[in-house]
This record gives C-alpha cells, structure tokens and sequence, in this order.
C-alpha cells in the first residue's frame, strides 16, 4: 500500500512547477502502478498550449474555472468543479484559466517525475534523461 500526503509532496522534489502550473506528482512511474497521478494547479492569467505526444492524460477540476480549445476541432469546453477531460487522441489544446484552477490528473503512460513540457507542448516519451527545472 502507498500511501502519501499532498502536503509533504509539495516540499519534496515530486512537487514541479513551470511557467503557468505546478503539478505535486503524487504516483510516479517506479511506484508500479502503471499510471502516474498528479495534484495539479494551472495558474489565472496563464495561456498552457500543450499537446501530449507520448501520453494519454485525464483530467478532473476540483476547483477554479476556465476553458479548454481542442485546437483539431476549434471546441472550446468550460472547465469548472466537477468537468472531466480526458486526452485520449493525443488531443493538442490550450487551457486559459481565468482563476487558478486546481485538478486531479493521471497520465498513461506513467510519468517518471522529471517531465516539463518542451517546445511542443509534449513531455519527452524517455524523461529519464530529462531534468525538470
């Protein structure tokens, strides 16, 4: 059994942050699980463009609002507490919060905890040789 407090992981090197989000990795890729789950915030005001290449990712809004443009089909979705997506077609989107908006995330496959989103908005498909800032 696995068992870990948020708060412990947002002091420990599992607590990520980037421009516009800061992701405390709560299940990582050497925790077996075959999926990694993460405790999100996307930060107000921030723009996050992002298209995961090598992953599959869903996605649940606890709190905050703001929107998610499926940029395929041009859809634009509001997001609020309680509204799943989920990321199954390697989907590239933008969200714009307008407030931050905190989630709970999993991604398939795991993540090793290393990710940042490079140039594409992707995290790397071998992030073990990538350093997260």
């Amino acid at each position: 059994m696995i068992v870990r407090h948020l708060n412990e992981i947002r002091k420990s090197d599992r607590n990520v942050r980037s421009d516009g989000w800061a992701s405390a990795r709560m299940l990582l890729k050497d925790d077996g699980m075959g999926f990694s789950f993460h405790v999100t915030t996307m930060f107000a005001g921030t723009e996050l463009k992002m298209h995961y290449q090598n992953h599959l990712e869903a996605v649940f809004v606890l709190k905050g609002t703001g929107t998610i443009e499926d940029l395929g089909t041009g859809e634009i979705h509001r997001l609020e507490p309680g509204v799943m997506y989920a990321l199954n077609a390697h989907d590239r989107h933008i969200v714009r919060p307008e407030t931050d908006i905190l989630t709970a995330c999993a991604f398939n496959p795991p993540v090793t905890g290393k990710e940042v989103h490079d140039e594409t908005g992707a995290y790397p498909a071998d992030a073990e040789l990538v350093v997260a800032d």
